[in-house]
């Protein structure tokens, strides 16, 4: 497994490339159901945790929150930067370490930005540097895949041809980790990319939550807000109070 699989991969335009048709409605309409359900103040202060491209802190935004988005992908934040405003402002930063201490009434982490990373402890790490970024009683927002789920449904193969590219997709489960190869040729050039997005069950998340001091407020399983179901939903999004 390659150490910083995800630093190569999400600075390749072909990253961008394969992932453009993400639904910019879906995420607005998420993102509304979401604050309105938190009943964050007016002008709270939120840390868009691994913002990619920030879709999601340019809708926050527009909702009249004061927004940092943070991403690791220097092509990401560049992208992101076009956005900027006096409420709204990316930089790039690694997750795992601390950036500005106590300054948010909310943290962020959405679509699958986590999971990443071959140290296990690293997930505790994060949980750890989220927590001391947010005020007291401050909520913590992670969207993750139901790893149930997925590894029930799992399509082991499949193309999809997008801007010209055959983009080849391979799946499979490998030493606890989702891992997806990607394959296609451009301009006469071969690639193949990686990606490992680690099997995190909900217990396995309970036990990181609990163990870094967080109290489960809420779990969703899906954009719509309904219940989490391990059998049957399609994400695992929880909202955690400190």
């Amino acid at each position: 497994m390659d150490l910083q699989w995800f630093v190569k991969w999400f600075n390749s335009p072909y990253y961008h490339i394969l992932y453009q048709n993400r639904s910019l409605t879906e995420a607005e309409d998420f993102i509304q159901k979401l604050t309105q359900n938190l009943n964050l103040s007016k002008h709270a202060k939120i840390l868009d945790l691994a913002c990619g491209k920030g879709r999601h802190a340019v809708t926050l935004n527009k909702l009249g929150y004061d927004v940092l988005g943070i991403d690791l992908s220097e092509e990401s934040s560049k992208c992101a930067k076009q956005f900027e405003n006096e409420y709204l402002k990316f930089e790039r930063h690694d997750m795992r370490e601390v950036f500005h201490p106590n300054e948010f009434d909310a943290v962020l982490n959405l679509f699958t930005s986590f999971g990443y990373f071959e140290n296990y402890n690293d997930n505790y790490k994060v949980f750890e540097v989220v927590k001391e970024q947010m005020k007291e009683h401050g909520t913590f927002v992670l969207d993750y895949l139901n790893a149930e789920k997925v590894v029930s449904g799992m399509i082991p193969y499949e193309e999809k041809t997008i801007d010209g590219i055959l983009f080849k997709i391979t799946k499979s489960v490998e030493n606890g980790f989702i891992k997806k190869e990607i394959d296609f040729t451009d301009k006469g050039e071969t690639f193949h990319f990686e990606e490992f997005v680690r099997l995190i069950y909900f217990n396995d998340f309970k036990k990181i939550y609990e163990t870094e001091g967080f109290e489960l407020d809420k779990a969703f399983g899906n954009y719509n807000l309904d219940a989490f179901d391990e059998k049957t939903s399609d994400r695992l999004i929880l909202v955690l109070r400190k």
